[in-house]
């Protein structure tokens, strides 16, 4: 068993785990538990009514929060030409072509993001091993595989989060950090649900949203009592 900090035994013992709280009241609690020594996130589990077996049930998409997300992303591009021109100045940590999928095959890892043009998808493609189990695999879903690339790394900066339904149908996604006011994270949190339900697919049955939780990185997870608006 992990040994948790003051601010967590004290967070916990506020919370009841069999309770589900109103939204602001429970990112309020799940602040609480944050550590001294760093600023966390606050991340959100979502389980919605998906069978992600099915291919129009596995839904993934991207969305800006409003609110952004408080982190600064090492952006990765794959592009050549003018497009690499126009990446490095929209702030691109790093730019290019085979010369990248080689230093990534040797191991190199130096980044957080990675966008890249439809005509360098096939190079990158060779990553699919590497970039796919993090979740980094260019997707034009997530607006991460196109020609506009220096949109595609400002949304980035401005706080764009993926989300994709796991194999036990839940979304997990950051709603910002434990610093953000509870009215910034709950506005990141709403936006975060309307994209969720534009994505419902027409074959899922019942409440869609089955359960919702709120919590820092390492700390007490709290239920939410969650009603569309």
């Amino acid at each position: 068993m992990p040994k948790h900090g003051k601010k967590y035994r004290a967070a916990a013992q506020k919370v009841d785990f069999d309770k589900k709280y109103e939204l602001k009241e429970a990112i309020g609690l799940a602040k609480e538990s944050n550590s001294e020594k760093f600023d966390e996130s606050v991340d959100v589990a979502i389980r919605l009514s998906l069978d992600p077996r099915k291919a129009d049930q596995n839904i993934r998409g991207s969305v800006v929060l409003p609110k952004g997300t408080g982190k600064k992303f090492r952006v990765l591009v794959f592009a050549k030409g003018e497009k690499e021109s126009e990446a490095r100045a929209a702030g691109a940590e790093e730019v290019g072509g085979e010369d990248l999928v080689a230093k990534i095959q040797g191991g190199w890892m130096e980044f957080d993001r990675v966008v890249a043009t439809p005509d360098m998808m096939g190079q990158v493609g060779k990553l699919g091993k590497v970039l796919g189990p993090r979740g980094l695999m260019p997707n034009p879903k997530t607006g991460t595989v196109t020609f506009d690339v220096k949109q595609a790394i400002e949304q980035i900066q401005a706080g764009k989060v993926d989300y994709r339904v796991d194999k036990a149908g839940i979304i997990h996604a950051s709603l910002g950090k434990a610093s953000f006011t509870v009215d910034d994270l709950e506005e990141n949190f709403q936006a975060l649900m309307a994209a969720l339900i534009k994505a419902k697919p027409a074959s899922s049955k019942g409440h869609y949203v089955k359960g919702v939780a709120v919590s820092t990185t390492m700390g007490v997870g709290v239920r939410v009592a969650y009603t569309p608006n």
